[in-house]
């Protein structure tokens, strides 16, 4: 869980060359951005930021603040005089055109690059839109690679053969996609129908590079629908980011056939190479796989999980406390009782107290006599 200050917004006036004009961006920087500094960070591409802005951004900061996301960078380009313009597609081939072709370029190659190299950025882009930049953005998935890594399209006003396009450029990608789609039952009929469509097409995709997300709410509109399908659509698009869980460890962890600190290493490896940054391995996450490797009785895993910790987080008992538990296992009690005792001054970890360490070393000492 992040502590300390909260998220700082930022307003910049940026100079587009491709637009010929000033376009306002809003930026929300992470809870201790500043303090921070060699942390990295997806960056989350809000379009329509004049209302879409606040509800992203406010989601963003709750669910990383609860580590059931990465901290993330949120961009909002306001769009409020020009979205209709920026949007502009040919309405013979359906591509963008005139303003709308420069727009397409004032992202990739002016809006990105500026944040990239002003802030401290991962190469990670989730792109939001709705409706009318909803089907915009599903452009930058004919680039390769596509510009963004995630798509959350909010009711999109799709362009003619749009469906085709995203579901064919989906399917031919090597590259690894997150795409989430929403409508709700009360959506306005035409972009409704459409979407159905689009949800058909892209539910027949069976890729393991592709994660595809789908929600039709009940009762919600146009409207309200956006309220609902952010926070869905987080939870869906990083869910392996999440730290583990008791249904997890229930359905997954004990069931598994391969070592249980192999799940580990797969999981944070797994966050590294699709968001592009290391991120510590949890404590919560270190218990989940010591207990598990003590209920099945992987000592091997148990040694790697505490060698783990002590990397991981050296002030703490964490490490001593499996390496001990693992040496009580494998028949070396002696080297239990010296681990227990040096974790005398570390820090305590949930049900991991010193006490219950110079506990279990005296208790040694008793039934061994040393």
């Amino acid at each position: 869980m992040m502590t300390g200050m909260s998220s700082q917004v930022i307003y910049e006036e940026f100079n587009s060359t491709k637009l010929q004009e000033t376009r306002r961006l809003k930026i929300q920087l992470p809870r201790n951005y500043d303090a921070n500094i060699e942390k990295v960070y997806p960056i989350v591409l809000v379009f329509d930021a004049d209302y879409l802005f606040e509800p992203v951004a406010g989601n963003v900061d709750y669910y990383s603040y609860w580590e059931e996301m990465p901290e993330a960078i949120v961009v909002g380009i306001m769009q409020g005089r020009t979205r209709n313009f920026d949007g502009q597609y040919d309405d013979t081939n359906f591509l963008p055109t005139e303003k709308g072709a420069n727009f397409f370029e004032f992202i990739g190659m002016e809006l990105i690059p500026h944040i990239d190299k002003n802030y401290r950025t991962a190469k990670f882009i989730l792109a939001v839109g709705h409706e009318f930049t909803a089907n915009f953005m599903n452009y930058y998935l004919f680039k390769d690679p596509p510009l963004f890594n995630g798509y959350l399209s909010l009711s999109p006003d799709l362009a003619p053969m749009m469906d085709s396009r995203i579901t064919e450029s989906i399917s031919k990608t090597p590259h690894k996609i997150f795409y989430y789609l929403a409508t709700g039952s009360n959506d306005l009929k035409p972009i409704r129908e459409v979407t159905l469509e689009l949800h058909e097409k892209m539910k027949t995709i069976k890729k393991e590079n592709i994660h595809y997300y789908f929600d039709d709410f009940e009762g919600a509109s146009h409207y309200s629908l956006v309220g609902k399908a952010i926070p869905s659509a987080l939870e869906e698009i990083f869910s392996i980011f999440r730290p583990i869980s008791k249904k997890d460890y229930d359905e997954i962890i004990l069931n598994l056939k391969t070592p249980v600190f192999d799940y580990l290493m797969t999981k944070y490896t797994t966050i590294e190479n699709l968001f592009g940054f290391k991120t510590e391995v949890r404590e919560n996450d270190i218990i989940a796989i010591a207990s598990a490797a003590e209920r099945k009785k992987e000592w091997t895993s148990l040694e790697q999980v505490a060698q783990l910790a002590l990397k991981e987080h050296p002030n703490t008992v964490l490490g001593s406390y499996y390496l001990g538990r693992f040496f009580e296992e494998t028949g070396e009690p002696k080297k239990a009782m010296r681990t227990y005792q040096s974790a005398f001054e570390l820090e305590e970890v949930g049900f991991i107290t010193i006490d219950m360490l110079l506990d279990r070393a005296d208790k040694i000492k008793q039934d061994f006599g040393f």
